[in-house]
């Protein structure tokens, strides 16, 4: 599976922006899905997961009610709708699949099996 995470920019403290996770060589449909993001100077962090079918989603405490994953697995994307962002938000944003058809929603970059190359959201104050 190759994955291709788009839709990232600059944009100020409050706006919105939705990233998209493109899947090809293969239907997404069958793996979770999960964000994480790289600030500079800090380690990869997680941000959200949704399961294969798109029934369950987890989030980091940090996004929590203002980030939203969803998935449309006709289309094999998978969106992260961010909302007031705050400058702290500023990081890459990386996509990344498990194949996994269980419910479990991991938060641990090991478990994941494809990753794809990042988007730069950067959010001024």
């Amino acid at each position: 599976v190759q994955l291709q995470a788009s839709g990232g920019g600059l944009v100020q403290a409050g706006d919105s922006l939705r990233l998209s996770c493109a899947a090809s060589g293969r239907t997404l449909s069958s793996y979770g899905v999960a964000w994480f993001r790289r600030a500079p100077g800090k380690e990869r962090e997680f941000v959200a997961v949704i399961n294969w079918r798109g029934s369950a989603t987890y989030y980091a405490d940090s996004v929590k009610g203002r980030f939203t994953i969803s998935r449309d697995n006709a289309k094999n994307t998978v969106s992260l709708q961010m909302n007031s962002l705050k400058p702290e938000d500023t990081a890459v944003y990386i996509c990344a699949a498990e194949d996994n058809q269980s419910n479990r929603l991991s938060t641990k970059p090991g478990r994941y099996d494809y990753w794809g190359q990042g988007t730069q959201v950067t959010v001024s104050s």
